[in-house]
């Protein structure tokens, strides 16, 4: 379940993915066809942009442009050999700034105005550059007199050094005041490290509180030693019976040695008394006595006299055993309770003699720390006084820091930024027409391709007829013949008759056909004139009727009279007041519309003309005759195709298109509006109409979305009889 799921989505998304994609290469087939249709709209702005630019630059008033230059020293030397840097973060970013500073220009405004009194002050604008790689900074003028320019780029670069000079002094004067202030502070911070010193040598001894920390450490490092030592000795008496202890002891380079009196003042530990020795002994004699038994058990009885000494004396040996055994208990119990005394008396000392050497360590650093803090501000207080005794910013500043390179250049004309400006209104321009391009798009409904088509409507589009310009410009009529060399034309519309004739079964195929538009020139008639000649040379009797009973051209495109009488005549009838009556009808009805078919010279098509024009068009459609035309006429023909007016034009369509069996809208490519079409589709469906389908007309044969015949011309050369 879980997979489906995720296939249907995986399936959503690609066909969303699919969607965007389609609707976004039909904006662009959209956006490429306003291109070719009004490429003038984007070859004339950037012109129009030009054009604006070099008036303006024609009429405005020129400018004029001097330059100076300034060299600017990053340090500076003073007394002593000691070096004073002004600024390090930025410097020469900081002295651009502050030469094109507000209170530069000001002063330098003041400064002019001293020097040319005869002229008005000017607006000027002024730029400083850092050349590349060195601390030479170029100021360039620009503004509208020449004279003024030249003085007041020279004023700046005056004022700037004498800015500096004034923010160097005061700068001294704040620095001066600043060490004063710290060298007092430092002063009664040097007098309380001092007071603090001597409070704390006056309670401890310097000297002999260094000593007694060192004794002290060697002392608790001697102490923590001997309480291992016991500690380890007291853990392997515990884990060991008195048999292995004693056993132990007599082994050579046993490390345990049970101690009877405390460790000596050497702090090595006494061995082993007479009593274990004494324990050991015996239990050795009982062992061999044993084991003489045992011996002589093997041919003696338990009651020879040698047996029962023997017994005897193991007895007395057992004894005498017991006894050592029980004393060596006592001395190693009386051990383990000495051990644990000393091992207690050691802890206690060792807590004792390290709060003593934590005190003497604290006192210690304490002095280091009241020591390197008087040291510091001592250190701080000298320099500051050396730097106040040596520096005098105010005097030894050397006033060469700032100096003028070159002096301001006499201004010369300059036209700035031409190349830019005229870049700059082609760019404008061609954006302009970008976006009027982008506006007449959006205002623009008609529709330019075939995706915008599948996109705009769900009506299954029939076929794609090519635009056939060569025709047009000959004034030879569209219609198809024989040997027609238009193969894209022709096959499009043999295209149509498939669509139409496989539409469904032979049982349920529309026989009577009405091809309409939205609005006139959308090319139905010529299209109903052409599916006409193809259904007909495909053997299909067809009766191709022109119901545009106002403004109706076959018969001009077959070339036949206008005055030949036709449906119009046809389906004209009495007034309606007379009674309408069996007998009425049958002696006053009109003639019938067979004797006004045409011939054509195409084969199995014949042609109903329009007849005389009648603006009564939708009543006679709406009449009882026109049913009974349409019926006789699908029972006499194969096909019958009907040519009628504009569904937005009148409203003829909309009163005969329900009786007809479908119907073809004609959709002409870059001049059918997409909402008006939309409006007339809606009015026929209103009728209850059968729509079979839409005929995109005249398609550019360039457009990306015409895929088909005319781009394979070398096929059809040997074009046969149609």
């Amino acid at each position: 379940m879980n997979q489906r799921s995720d296939d249907a989505e995986t399936q959503s998304l690609t066909h969303e993915r699919q969607a965007w994609r389609a609707r976004f290469l039909t904006r662009c087939h959209r956006f490429r066809n306003q291109l070719t249709r009004r490429w003038w709209i984007l070859l004339s702005a950037p012109v129009l942009g030009l054009a604006i630019q070099l008036m303006c630059w024609r009429f405005e008033t020129p400018l004029y442009v001097s330059c100076g230059r300034m060299i600017v020293n990053l340090k500076l030397s003073i007394p002593e050999g000691s070096l004073y840097t002004e600024e390090l973060n930025n410097f020469l970013g900081t002295q651009a700034a502050l030469m094109q500073s507000a209170g530069v220009i000001e002063r330098a405004h003041e400064r002019v105005a001293e020097r040319l009194q005869d002229m008005d002050p000017q607006n000027v604008a002024l730029k400083a550059v850092i050349l590349p790689r060195t601390t030479i900074f170029l100021l360039q003028g620009t503004g509208q007199h020449e004279r003024y320019t030249q003085a007041f780029v020279q004023a700046c670069m005056e004022e700037y050094i004498n800015l500096k000079k004034e923010m160097r002094a005061q700068t001294s004067d704040v620095t001066l005041a600043g060490m004063t202030e710290e060298v007092l502070r430092l002063e009664k911070e040097l007098r309380k490290c001092d007071e603090e010193l001597v409070a704390f040598s006056s309670t401890n001894s310097v000297v002999l509180l260094q000593e007694q920390g060192n004794s002290a450490a060697n002392f608790l490092a001697g102490i923590n030693q001997r309480l291992a030592a016991l500690k380890s000795e007291f853990a392997l008496l515990q884990m060991l019976n008195l048999d292995q202890t004693l056993e132990h002891q007599t082994l050579p380079g046993a490390s345990l040695a049970v101690l009877r009196e405390p460790a000596d003042n050497s702090g090595r530990l006494q061995t082993a008394g007479p009593a274990d020795a004494d324990y050991l002994r015996a239990r050795q004699q009982v062992l061999l006595l044993k084991t003489e038994q045992e011996d002589l058990a093997q041919y003696l009885r338990p009651k020879h006299p040698k047996m029962v000494a023997l017994t005897e004396e193991i007895s007395r040996r057992e004894r005498l055993l017991s006894i050592f055994r029980q004393q060596s208990a006592q001395q190693l119990e009386s051990h383990r309770e000495s051990l644990k005394l000393q091992i207690l008396n050691l802890e206690n000392d060792v807590k004792e003699w390290n709060a003593r050497a934590l005190e003497m360590s604290r006192r210690g650093a304490e002095f280091q720390r009241l020591k390197a803090n008087a040291q510091r501000t001592q250190a701080l207080y000298d320099r500051l006084l050396a730097t106040m005794q040596t520096l005098d910013v105010n005097k030894q500043i050397s006033p060469e820091s700032v100096t003028i390179m070159e002096k301001a250049s006499p201004a010369i004309a300059d036209h700035p930024g031409f190349s830019r400006k005229l870049f700059l209104g082609a760019v404008v321009g061609l954006g302009a027409g970008l976006l009027v391009l982008m506006l007449l798009d959006r205002l623009d409904d008609r529709i330019g391709s075939l995706s915008e088509l599948q996109e705009l409507f769900h009506e299954e589009v029939l076929g794609q007829i090519p635009r056939e310009k060569s025709a047009l410009r000959k004034g030879v009529p569209g219609l198809l013949h024989p040997q027609d060399e238009r193969y894209a034309f022709v096959e499009a519309y043999r295209s149509l008759r498939s669509s139409l004739l496989y539409m469904s079964g032979p049982a349920q195929r529309p026989r009577t056909l009405l091809v309409t538009s939205s609005v006139p020139n959308d090319g139905k008639s010529l299209t109903s004139a052409n599916l006409a000649i193809t259904l007909a040379s495909a053997g299909a009797q067809v009766l191709l009727v022109d119901a545009d009973l106002r403004k109706g051209s076959l018969h001009n495109r077959f070339g036949i009279s206008s005055a030949v009488p036709g449906l119009s005549e046809a389906l004209a009838h009495e007034p309606e007041s007379q009674p309408q009556t069996d007998e009425f009808q049958r002696v006053h009805h009109p003639p019938s519309w067979t004797s006004f078919v045409q011939p054509t010279k195409v084969a199995n098509l014949f042609l109903l003309p329009r007849g005389e024009t009648t603006h009564r068009a939708s009543e006679l459609f709406l009449n009882p005759p026109a049913a009974r035309f349409l019926e006789e006429a699908a029972g006499g023909y194969d096909f019958v195709i009907l040519d009628t007016a504009p569904v937005m034009a009148a409203d003829d369509v909309t009163s005969l298109a329900p009786h007809v069996d479908g119907v073809i809208f004609v959709v002409r490519a870059e001049h059918s509006s997409a909402r008006v079409a939309r409006a007339a589709l809606d009015l026929l469906y209103l009728r209850h109409v059968c729509v079979l389908g839409l005929v995109f007309n005249a398609v550019r044969p360039t457009s990306a979305d015409y895929y088909y015949y005319y781009k394979y011309k070398d096929y059809h050369g040997s074009y046969p009889a149609a």
